[in-house]
């Protein structure tokens, strides 16, 4: 199908202005800015059925319909963090389709009614941050950033901001605090953002790829766009596949496409035609499911994904094929979670370490039956008690890790080892003589 969000791989050279202007470039930001009222914006929004593509899928124009009405400052910040591991599909847009992606921020500050915009970057991104503020730089010379955009009385202009590499301010609130350069911790909620967000006014914190579907949502209308994929989860979504796969990279499909399809009809299916073993549809912090049919046959969208007991998120699918120790891949996802907690929360601060710490010792094959029970315990402790979802994401993949593949964690226990040794044979009683 025809790309909507990763646009560049069917137009040669869309990361150049006068490309993008081309074919039919910041003509909806005009569009709004010249006919449209704010609230006409957020209405063909919400009925395009936009969904949040940074994990937590929340309607787009129902997000923007709630901010506080009549506060003298609004603000809209573009969140391209993008540092769950498994996740690359922002980078790729900032680079290749930069200008769609600016289109779409502008306009969601049209429609907030904010003269001011920031894209917040991770802090690895310095070289991505300096094209996004040459490309800002284009845009005020050609009068689409500035004062008095188009003869009308409305201003705005567009910022970059680089963060230091802090996995927690993907998180909207942690985000919102490193922006005013405070440290980089969850806020208590509420008040959210769209209430009192950068620096108590509020504001709409959107994903990358989310503002990127923007542009095209205005330009061909609301029914457009929610005539692909399936209900109540409409348009394309950008997947970023890796793992024992062939081919892996990101892939844009209708919402609908089967996990099966995706693997094995575009990514090339598992290297030595080995068997999926488990799959993590959001990344490191998702639900491990098996790699059993149904959940192949599954299709990849919104409410699928949710039945089978997981999330879609931000579509950050690891696959593993059938030589993958599960205790493993769970231990590389507790020493990430471990180290990016802002210590803000004690369930998260004390109980990351925990888990990591009997980890470490079932890597090491220094562990008993009942010290993974143990995990399964300080796991559980953790759950529902956080200050912000670092702390969920980082007990869901042990969890369900534990629920699906046990096996491979009692593996290393001694105690089972002891209990799979054969007992030794005993010796045959010697028979006495018998007396003549």
């Amino acid at each position: 199908m025809e790309h909507i969000v990763l646009r560049h791989r069917d137009i040669p050279d869309l990361h150049k202005l006068d490309v993008y202007i081309k074919n039919g470039g910041f003509e909806a930001f005009k569009k709004v800015v010249t006919t449209m009222k704010p609230e006409e914006v957020i209405k063909v929004v919400q009925d395009s059925g936009l969904r949040g593509r940074g994990g937590a899928g929340f309607p787009t124009g129902t997000k923007w319909s709630f901010l506080t009405k009549n506060r003298p400052t609004y603000y809209v910040v573009c969140n391209s963090d993008e540092s769950e591991p498994g996740t690359f599909k922002d980078r790729e847009i900032m680079e290749k389709n930069p200008f769609q992606l600016l289109e779409g921020i502008m306009i969601a500050a049209y429609a907030a009614k904010a003269n001011v915009a920031y894209n917040y970057l991770r802090g690895e991104f310095w070289q991505v941050a300096k094209f996004q503020d040459e490309c800002i730089a284009e845009l005020r010379a050609q009068g689409f950033l500035g004062k008095n955009l188009f003869g009308t009385n409305y201003s705005l202009d567009v910022f970059t901001h680089l963060g230091a590499g802090a996995y927690i301010c993907g998180e909207e609130s942690a985000l919102l605090e490193s922006l005013e350069g405070k440290l980089g911790q969850p806020r208590l909620k509420p008040p959210f953002p769209a209430d009192k967000g950068l620096y108590e006014m509020p504001t709409v914190v959107n994903n990358t790829e989310t503002l990127t579907n923007v542009p095209m949502i205005i330009t061909k209308g609301a029914e457009w766009y929610k005539s692909i994929g399936v209900p109540n989860s409409a348009g394309t979504k950008v997947m970023c596949v890796s793992g024992h796969v062939n081919k892996p990279g990101n892939y844009e499909f209708a919402f609908g496409l089967t996990l099966r399809q995706l693997i094995y009809d575009h990514c090339g299916g598992v290297p030595s035609g080995k068997k999926v073993k488990a799959v993590m549809l959001s990344g490191a912090s998702s639900v491990v499911l098996s790699g059993s049919d149904d959940i192949l046959d599954m299709a990849l969208d919104y409410d699928s994904v949710a039945k089978k007991g997981s999330a879609l998120g931000s579509a950050s699918i690891i696959v593993m094929d059938e030589t993958v120790d599960m205790s493993w891949v769970l231990l590389k996802t507790c020493r990430f979670f471990k180290h990016e907690s802002c210590g803000k929360c004690t369930p998260c601060r004390e109980g990351t370490y925990w888990m990591l710490n009997i980890m470490e010792r079932v890597g090491k094959n220094q562990v008993t039956k009942a010290d993974i029970d143990l995990l399964n315990n300080v796991a559980s402790q953790i759950q529902g008690k956080c200050l912000c979802p670092l702390g969920e994401f980082a007990v869901t993949p042990m969890l369900s890790g534990l629920k699906i593949f046990r096996a491979d964690f009692d593996s290393h226990a001694t105690d089972a080892k002891a209990a799979a040794k054969p007992a030794p044979a005993k010796a045959a009683p010697k028979k006495e003589a018998v007396a003549g």
